[in-house]
């Protein structure tokens, strides 16, 4: 009997912060404490999916490309809220956005038709910086934990200051303190894309030879 990958345990988790996540959209605009709260859960969910994969041996390919989605959907939804509150730096919002999604999307069908289990092993990433990033966990953890951190911040901080620490509300702390976080998420994800795009291109020249030998 065939397995059915679409109930395994780290599917059910994604599923779980796809919902979490939908109900942090609803109540963005108005209802900061309802909002940042669905989607901290669900960003902290995310630290469960991988482990659960690995332990009970269900790691499958529709189940990371749940993630990244449900990851890049997330932050994109958020910064899109973030442009209508702070509408003078919505060219920049926009500017992520597109690295974003677009740098990620690309290393992940790149990896997918390369034929390698993860876009985060060490034979998806040739670039030494990138192979850090994406192998340890301590690096990965404080990157993405403090990209996330930043935006979130940058939203709590059109509703409240936050609590006060030396005369400054803890949210504008973390937004000006974290800047340099979300900056350099998106230079990785700029060489993240590049990367892509060369092996891509080794893919594409590889088909065309095997073509040619056929004719």
């Amino acid at each position: 009997m065939a397995e059915n990958i679409f109930i395994f345990v780290p599917n059910l988790i994604g599923y779980g912060r796809i919902i979490l996540a939908l109900l942090s959209f609803y109540y963005m605009p108005s209802n900061h404490i309802m909002a940042a709260s669905m989607y901290i859960l669900s960003g902290f969910l995310d630290a469960f999916d991988g482990h659960a994969a690995r332990a009970l041996n269900q790691a499958t390919k529709f189940g990371a490309m749940l993630d990244m989605l449900t990851d890049r959907c997330g932050t994109m939804c958020l910064l899109v809220t973030l442009s209508h509150f702070y509408p003078q730096y919505m060219f920049l919002f926009q500017v992520s956005m597109t690295i974003d999604i677009s740098c990620h999307w690309l290393h992940l069908h790149t990896t997918l038709l390369a034929g390698r289990k993860s876009h985060k092993g060490e034979d998806s990433n040739t670039n030494p910086i990138l192979r850090i990033y994406y192998t340890s966990k301590v690096v990965l953890f404080f990157m993405c934990a403090g990209n996330e951190l930043f935006y979130s911040s940058l939203y709590l901080l059109h509703f409240t200051e936050g609590p006060i620490i030396a005369g400054v509300g803890l949210w504008r702390i973390l937004s000006y303190g974290l800047l340099p976080i979300g900056v350099l998420k998106s230079v990785l994800a700029l060489m993240q894309g590049y990367s892509a795009a060369l092996s891509l291109g080794e893919i594409d020249v590889l088909e065309r030879q095997e073509s040619q030998k056929t004719k």
